[in-house]
This record gives structure tokens, C-alpha cells and sequence, in this order.
């Protein structure tokens, strides 16, 4: 079984330039600067130093938290039925990263769907079963997740 070599620190105790990489990998991402050039010098390090721990520093949530569901599901063409389905993961807590739904084809449409499931107030074989029993859902199948 492989061993995993991550651990909890608080940020308080650490150097300033593992808090710089963080907030210069937010930067990136939220495309507040271009480049990881212009990323470290905004928060006042090296690129070398962002290089070096940029693939070993993250923030508690990059790790710890987000656990990704992603399932599918085929609904009826029937009005309100894919609302319902976003209700219902509203009311589990779940965050939507990626909703896809197709062009219904003979009464029916597929629906593919990915969540943030670090949020959930329940399971998520239980949210599943859930969105199983609203009314028009046809059928639903975990594709990978928490």
C-alpha cells in the first residue's frame, strides 16, 4: 500500500514564500496575470522559488476537500424535470462544476453532471438515489467520484 507523504501545517510556522506560491497559483488561476513570470513577481518571490514548490504546495481545499462526483443521467422531456434535478443538489449541498444536457431524442435526454461533493449533507449514493426518485428522472449512473 502506498504511503502518502502529505501533511497538515499551519501557514504560521512556515516561510512566507509557501503562502506566496499559494496566493501566485491563485493569480493564475482566477487569470488576475498571464503568466507565472509576472504571477511571482506580483507577490514578491523568485521564479525559481515558484517553480521549485509550485507542484508541491497547495491549499488545504486543493487537496483535502473537493472530492468531484460526476454522473449521468437520462431525463424525460418534460418541463421543470432538469430544475428539479438542480434542486435537489442545491438541497444536498452540491456545487456544480459542469452540467451538459443533449437535445432530446425520442421523449428523452441525457444529462451529464459533475459536483463539488466536499459540501454534501448526505452520501453521495444517497444524493444519487435521491435524484433517482424525482419525477422524469429515467435513469442515473455514477461515471466516477467521491
Amino acid at each position: 500500500m502506498e504511503q502518502t507523504n502529505l501533511i497538515l501545517v499551519d501557514k504560521t510556522v512556515l516561510p512566507d514564500v509557501y503562502s506566496k506560491v499559494l496566493a501566485a497559483k491563485t493569480m493564475l488561476t482566477n487569470g488576475v496575470v498571464k503568466s507565472s513570470s509576472d504571477a511571482a513577481r506580483a507577490v514578491g518571490i523568485s521564479r525559481s522559488a515558484f517553480y521549485k514548490y509550485k507542484d508541491f504546495v497547495f491549499g488545504y481545499n486543493d487537496k483535502a476537500g473537493g472530492r468531484i462526483l460526476s454522473f449521468h443521467a437520462v431525463l424525460s422531456d418534460t418541463p421543470g424535470v432538469l430544475s428539479s434535478l438542480i434542486g435537489e443538489l442545491y438541497k444536498a449541498g452540491a456545487n456544480i462544476l459542469t452540467l451538459n444536457q443533449n437535445i432530446p431524442i425520442g421523449g428523452a435526454a441525457s444529462v451529464s453532471v459533475s459536483i463539488r461533493t466536499d459540501g454534501l449533507r448526505m452520501t453521495a449514493g444517497e444524493l444519487l438515489g435521491n435524484i433517482l426518485s424525482l419525477n422524469g428522472v429515467l435513469t442515473i449512473e455514477e461515471i466516477s467520484g467521491a
